[in-house]
């Protein structure tokens, strides 16, 4: 069974738009492209590194497939050597407009083939970018690894990798380390359904009562 591992940029306050450059995404008038630029250090590039050493096959929404594709085909080095022969599937309305090579449209029922190719024997599929993508992927339970790399600044307004449609799970940390300009990299997998607890005394007071009263 094939896994889907989501890889992410992402600030403190889950921002993941246009990491990248200043005219990868100014899509909302983003002011911020290229945010990551001055983070790199020898850690997180031999992160990245690990990341493309498996054999994968690329997961993209429509608008990460547009900046890649106008990229990595023309780019000489160990990442395009990655992405342009691997397998790509593509979440988008325009199939006929696919021209990257090893390319393929995802269908029209976008999650139904996602489940498919799950079953399928091949590579894990890795998302790269595709906020919209994600965040089908994730309303429907199909991410199962999640490795961000969060940089140590707030971006304010933009793209968001989490929003308020993604199906309540745990996941565990499996693992972390942290680059010299302080870029946390942690892998987190599927563990299981949320469990719940309280902290709460057993004989609450009239004023805890009177608030949860209130409350409803």
């Amino acid at each position: 069974m094939r896994k889907i591992i989501a890889a992410t940029f992402v600030s403190l306050d889950g921002v993941m738009q246009a990491p990248g450059g200043p005219e990868e995404d100014p899509v909302g008038g983003f002011r911020f492209g290229g945010w990551t630029f001055h983070y790199f250090d020898e850690v997180a590039g031999a992160a990245i590194d690990e990341l493309f050493s498996k054999p994968f096959a690329l997961l993209l929404g429509r608008r990460t497939y547009d900046i890649f594709a106008a990229y990595w085909p023309y780019q000489k080095d160990q990442i395009a050597d990655a992405f342009n022969p691997a397998t790509k599937y593509v979440a988008t309305h325009r199939p006929d407009s696919l021209t990257w090579q090893n390319t393929h449209s995802l269908g029209p029922d976008v999650v139904a083939r996602l489940r498919q190719l799950k079953q399928e024997d091949g590579p894990d599929l890795l998302i790269q970018g595709s906020g919209n993508l994600i965040q089908t992927l994730l309303a429907n339970g199909l991410i199962d690894e999640i490795r961000l790399m969060i940089f140590p600044l707030l971006l304010g307004k933009g793209k968001r990798l989490f929003g308020d449609n993604a199906m309540a799970a745990a996941f565990k940390l499996i693992k972390s380390q942290t680059s010299s300009t302080g870029v946390i990299m942690a892998t987190y997998e599927r563990g299981g359904e949320i469990k719940t607890g309280s902290f709460a005394t057993e004989q609450p007071s009239e004023a805890e009562l009177e608030r949860r009263k209130n409350w409803k």
